[in-house]
């Protein structure tokens, strides 16, 4: 009674299948929506910008404002953005 059992048992694991990790998931970004578009500049403390990676398919922008009001995500695609980006750049260069 045992054996039929366990082969009752390991038929069925044979039978079930087991998944791996669902490759076609959103990953891991820190940005659940596409971001706000505006930020008054003089609430900006830091500018993070994070590059696309295995982990999250997606550039995010992200700010930290002041007086610990928290953290925006920006929309990578909108003239503001990108206003500040190219901002930032020529400072860097500078």
């Amino acid at each position: 009674m045992k054996t039929v059992a366990a082969f009752v048992f390991l038929a069925c694991l044979m039978a079930v299948g087991v998944n791996g990790q669902d490759r076609s998931s959103k990953g891991r970004c820190f940005c659940a929506d596409k971001g706000v578009n505006m930020v008054l500049i003089k609430n900006i403390e830091k500018v993070e910008i994070i590059p696309p990676s295995p982990s999250c398919a997606k550039q995010e922008i992200i700010v930290t404002l002041k007086n610990g009001a928290g953290l925006k995500c920006m929309n990578p695609e909108s003239k503001f953005t990108k206003n500040i980006l190219k901002s930032l750049e020529k400072r860097s260069q500078q």
